[in-house]
Protein backbone atom coordinates (compact mmCIF):
# COMPACT_ATOMS: atom_id res chain seq x y z
CA UNK A 1 0.00 0.00 0.00
CA UNK A 2 2.74 2.56 0.53
CA UNK A 3 4.74 2.45 -2.71
CA UNK A 4 1.23 2.53 -4.15
CA UNK A 5 0.53 6.17 -2.32
CA UNK A 6 3.80 7.45 -2.43
CA UNK A 7 3.67 6.70 -6.58
CA UNK A 8 0.18 9.12 -6.14
CA UNK A 9 2.05 11.44 -3.89
CA UNK A 10 4.71 12.00 -6.35
CA UNK A 11 2.15 12.01 -9.28
CA UNK A 12 0.56 14.53 -7.45
CA UNK A 13 3.60 16.48 -6.97
CA UNK A 14 4.65 16.75 -10.60
CA UNK A 15 1.17 17.79 -12.12
CA UNK A 16 0.91 20.35 -8.96
CA UNK A 17 4.73 21.67 -10.16
CA UNK A 18 3.46 21.29 -14.48
CA UNK A 19 0.64 24.20 -13.31
CA UNK A 20 2.87 26.16 -11.43
CA UNK A 21 5.12 26.47 -14.19
CA UNK A 22 2.31 27.10 -16.55
CA UNK A 23 1.22 29.60 -14.65
CA UNK A 24 4.41 31.29 -14.95
CA UNK A 25 4.99 31.19 -18.40
CA UNK A 26 4.12 35.05 -19.06
CA UNK A 27 7.54 35.59 -16.99
CA UNK A 28 9.51 33.74 -20.18
CA UNK A 29 10.70 36.71 -21.98
CA UNK A 30 12.30 37.43 -18.78
CA UNK A 31 14.26 34.18 -18.66
CA UNK A 32 15.76 34.87 -22.43
CA UNK A 33 19.78 34.24 -21.15
CA UNK A 34 18.39 30.88 -18.78
CA UNK A 35 16.09 29.53 -21.69
CA UNK A 36 19.26 30.12 -24.00
CA UNK A 37 22.07 28.40 -21.93
CA UNK A 38 19.45 25.38 -21.14
CA UNK A 39 19.30 25.02 -25.22
CA UNK A 40 23.01 25.21 -25.24
CA UNK A 41 22.89 22.14 -22.32
CA UNK A 42 20.43 20.21 -23.72
CA UNK A 43 20.99 20.50 -27.63
CA UNK A 44 24.49 21.46 -28.35
CA UNK A 45 25.97 19.75 -25.73
CA UNK A 46 24.10 16.30 -26.45
CA UNK A 47 24.41 16.12 -30.17
CA UNK A 48 27.47 14.26 -30.26
CA UNK A 49 26.54 11.52 -28.55
CA UNK A 50 22.95 11.46 -30.47
CA UNK A 51 25.14 11.59 -33.64
CA UNK A 52 27.07 8.88 -32.47
CA UNK A 53 24.57 6.82 -31.32
CA UNK A 54 22.32 7.04 -33.89
CA UNK A 55 24.89 6.28 -36.59
CA UNK A 56 25.52 2.63 -35.44
CA UNK A 57 21.68 1.93 -34.36
CA UNK A 58 21.08 2.52 -38.37
CA UNK A 59 24.31 0.76 -39.22
CA UNK A 60 23.60 -2.09 -36.98
CA UNK A 61 19.95 -1.85 -38.36
CA UNK A 62 20.41 -2.34 -41.88
CA UNK A 63 23.10 -4.85 -41.36
CA UNK A 64 20.77 -7.32 -39.45
CA UNK A 65 17.73 -6.76 -41.86
CA UNK A 66 20.19 -7.33 -44.73
CA UNK A 67 20.99 -10.51 -42.74
CA UNK A 68 17.67 -12.00 -42.66
CA UNK A 69 16.65 -10.79 -45.99
CA UNK A 70 19.20 -12.48 -48.01
CA UNK A 71 18.06 -15.75 -47.53
CA UNK A 72 14.94 -14.53 -49.37
CA UNK A 73 17.09 -13.28 -52.52
CA UNK A 74 16.59 -10.22 -54.36
CA UNK A 75 14.42 -8.20 -51.44
CA UNK A 76 17.76 -6.43 -50.09
CA UNK A 77 16.08 -3.35 -51.53
CA UNK A 78 13.45 -3.08 -48.90
CA UNK A 79 16.34 -2.32 -46.44
CA UNK A 80 15.89 1.73 -47.04
CA UNK A 81 11.85 1.03 -46.66
CA UNK A 82 12.78 -0.54 -43.44
CA UNK A 83 15.99 1.26 -41.41
CA UNK A 84 13.95 4.30 -42.66
CA UNK A 85 10.55 3.56 -41.16
CA UNK A 86 12.14 2.06 -38.03
CA UNK A 87 14.37 5.61 -37.20
CA UNK A 88 11.81 7.92 -38.28
CA UNK A 89 8.58 6.26 -35.91
CA UNK A 90 10.29 4.67 -33.31
CA UNK A 91 14.86 4.28 -32.74
CA UNK A 92 14.81 7.98 -33.19
CA UNK A 93 12.69 9.62 -30.89
CA UNK A 94 12.89 7.04 -28.18
CA UNK A 95 16.96 6.69 -28.47
CA UNK A 96 17.40 10.37 -28.51
CA UNK A 97 14.72 10.73 -25.23
CA UNK A 98 17.11 7.94 -23.89
CA UNK A 99 20.03 9.91 -24.00
CA UNK A 100 18.03 13.22 -22.73
CA UNK A 101 17.39 11.09 -19.62
CA UNK A 102 20.84 9.86 -19.02
CA UNK A 103 22.97 12.66 -20.37
CA UNK A 104 20.58 15.94 -19.41
CA UNK A 105 18.14 14.31 -17.25
CA UNK A 106 20.54 13.28 -14.62
CA UNK A 107 22.18 16.65 -14.36
CA UNK A 108 19.19 18.48 -13.44
CA UNK A 109 18.26 16.44 -11.20
CA UNK A 110 21.32 16.61 -9.62
CA UNK A 111 21.76 20.29 -9.79
CA UNK A 112 18.16 20.76 -8.58
CA UNK A 113 18.39 18.40 -5.67
CA UNK A 114 21.23 19.78 -4.47
CA UNK A 115 19.68 23.18 -4.29
CA UNK A 116 16.72 22.02 -2.81
CA UNK A 117 19.38 20.08 -0.15
CA UNK A 118 20.91 23.09 0.67
CA UNK A 119 18.42 25.76 0.79
CA UNK A 120 18.55 27.34 -2.33
CA UNK A 121 15.45 26.73 -2.98
CA UNK A 122 13.80 28.03 -0.05
CA UNK A 123 15.99 31.20 -0.52
CA UNK A 124 14.43 31.36 -3.20
CA UNK A 125 10.66 30.88 -1.81
CA UNK A 126 11.42 33.30 0.85
CA UNK A 127 12.18 35.71 -1.38
CA UNK A 128 9.49 35.78 -2.73
CA UNK A 129 10.68 34.30 -6.23
CA UNK A 130 8.77 30.95 -7.50
CA UNK A 131 11.49 28.60 -7.64
CA UNK A 132 9.66 27.07 -11.05
CA UNK A 133 9.54 30.29 -13.06
CA UNK A 134 13.71 30.15 -12.85
CA UNK A 135 14.59 26.85 -12.28
CA UNK A 136 11.86 24.46 -14.32
CA UNK A 137 10.04 27.01 -17.17
CA UNK A 138 13.56 27.86 -19.02
CA UNK A 139 14.16 23.84 -18.80
CA UNK A 140 10.82 22.75 -20.23
CA UNK A 141 10.74 25.38 -22.61
CA UNK A 142 14.02 24.25 -24.05
CA UNK A 143 13.70 20.93 -24.30
CA UNK A 144 10.72 21.46 -26.31
CA UNK A 145 12.38 23.65 -28.72
CA UNK A 146 15.37 21.12 -28.98
CA UNK A 147 13.81 17.82 -28.66
CA UNK A 148 12.75 18.29 -33.30
CA UNK A 149 15.71 19.25 -33.88
CA UNK A 150 17.88 16.53 -31.75
CA UNK A 151 15.21 13.77 -33.34
CA UNK A 152 15.65 14.70 -36.85
CA UNK A 153 19.62 14.97 -37.07
CA UNK A 154 19.41 11.58 -35.37
CA UNK A 155 17.13 10.10 -37.96
CA UNK A 156 19.28 11.31 -40.75
CA UNK A 157 22.22 10.10 -39.67
CA UNK A 158 20.92 6.95 -38.47
CA UNK A 159 19.43 6.90 -42.07
CA UNK A 160 23.18 8.15 -43.30
CA UNK A 161 24.90 5.02 -40.98
CA UNK A 162 22.30 2.71 -42.82
CA UNK A 163 23.59 4.15 -46.61
CA UNK A 164 27.43 3.12 -45.75
CA UNK A 165 26.37 -0.23 -44.77
CA UNK A 166 24.77 -1.33 -47.48
CA UNK A 167 26.68 0.12 -49.84
CA UNK A 168 30.12 -1.79 -48.10
CA UNK A 169 28.54 -4.76 -46.97
CA UNK A 170 29.25 -7.10 -49.45
CA UNK A 171 26.30 -9.96 -48.53
CA UNK A 172 23.85 -6.85 -49.00
CA UNK A 173 25.96 -4.70 -52.12
CA UNK A 174 23.29 -2.31 -51.94
CA UNK A 175 23.92 0.90 -54.08
CA UNK A 176 22.98 4.39 -52.43
CA UNK A 177 20.53 5.33 -55.33
CA UNK A 178 18.71 2.41 -54.30
CA UNK A 179 18.50 2.76 -50.81
CA UNK A 180 17.79 6.23 -50.68
CA UNK A 181 15.05 6.01 -53.16
CA UNK A 182 13.40 3.21 -51.53
CA UNK A 183 13.79 5.18 -48.12
CA UNK A 184 12.21 8.32 -49.83
CA UNK A 185 9.14 6.58 -51.23
CA UNK A 186 8.17 4.73 -48.41
CA UNK A 187 8.38 7.99 -45.65
CA UNK A 188 5.44 10.16 -45.72
CA UNK A 189 5.34 13.43 -43.58
CA UNK A 190 2.89 11.17 -41.42
CA UNK A 191 5.72 9.57 -40.84
CA UNK A 192 8.07 12.24 -39.46
CA UNK A 193 5.34 14.23 -37.84
CA UNK A 194 4.72 10.86 -35.44
CA UNK A 195 8.26 10.62 -34.61
CA UNK A 196 8.41 14.38 -33.58
CA UNK A 197 5.31 14.00 -31.52
CA UNK A 198 6.61 11.45 -29.46
CA UNK A 199 9.91 12.92 -29.25
CA UNK A 200 8.13 16.33 -27.98
CA UNK A 201 6.07 14.50 -25.42
CA UNK A 202 8.99 12.06 -24.49
CA UNK A 203 11.18 15.05 -23.50
CA UNK A 204 8.53 17.05 -21.98
CA UNK A 205 8.02 14.53 -19.42
CA UNK A 206 11.70 13.51 -18.84
CA UNK A 207 12.34 16.90 -17.93
CA UNK A 208 9.36 17.23 -15.75
CA UNK A 209 9.96 13.90 -14.12
CA UNK A 210 13.45 15.31 -13.45
CA UNK A 211 12.75 18.26 -12.22
CA UNK A 212 9.87 17.22 -9.91
CA UNK A 213 12.49 14.25 -8.42
CA UNK A 214 15.04 16.99 -7.95
CA UNK A 215 13.16 19.60 -6.28
CA UNK A 216 11.33 16.73 -3.73
CA UNK A 217 14.74 15.80 -2.49
CA UNK A 218 15.50 15.85 1.10
CA UNK A 219 18.08 14.66 3.49
CA UNK A 220 22.33 14.94 2.48
CA UNK A 221 24.32 14.08 -0.81
CA UNK A 222 23.27 10.23 -0.55
CA UNK A 223 19.47 11.63 -1.19
CA UNK A 224 20.79 13.44 -4.30
CA UNK A 225 22.53 10.16 -5.77
CA UNK A 226 19.63 8.37 -5.27
CA UNK A 227 17.24 11.18 -6.66
CA UNK A 228 19.37 10.95 -9.75
CA UNK A 229 19.09 6.84 -10.33
CA UNK A 230 15.24 7.32 -9.38
CA UNK A 231 15.30 10.23 -12.03
CA UNK A 232 16.81 8.11 -14.52
CA UNK A 233 15.40 4.86 -13.99
CA UNK A 234 11.36 6.53 -14.48
CA UNK A 235 12.65 8.35 -17.09
CA UNK A 236 12.70 5.57 -19.23
CA UNK A 237 10.19 3.45 -17.57
CA UNK A 238 7.84 6.45 -18.77
CA UNK A 239 9.53 6.74 -22.49
CA UNK A 240 8.67 2.75 -22.98
CA UNK A 241 5.43 3.13 -21.18
CA UNK A 242 4.41 5.85 -23.21
CA UNK A 243 5.82 4.94 -26.32
CA UNK A 244 3.49 1.89 -26.81
CA UNK A 245 0.00 3.82 -26.07
CA UNK A 246 0.92 6.67 -27.93
CA UNK A 247 2.19 4.26 -31.12
CA UNK A 248 -1.30 2.57 -31.12
CA UNK A 249 -2.86 6.07 -30.89
CA UNK A 250 -1.81 6.77 -34.07
CA UNK A 251 -1.85 3.95 -35.92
Amino acid sequence: MQPILKFFEVVGSGVSLLLRTVKALPSLPHQLPRFIDQCFHIGYATLPIVAILSFFIGAVLALQTGDSLRSYGGINNFIGSIVGLSLCKELGPVMTSFLLAGRVGSAMTAELASMKVYQEVDALTTMNIPPERILVLPRITAVLAMMPLLTIVSIIIGWIGGAVVCQYISFIDLSPSIYWRNLQESLTVNSLVDGLVKAEIFGFFVVLICCNIGLRTRGGPREIGTSVTQAVVSSMVFILFADYFITKALL
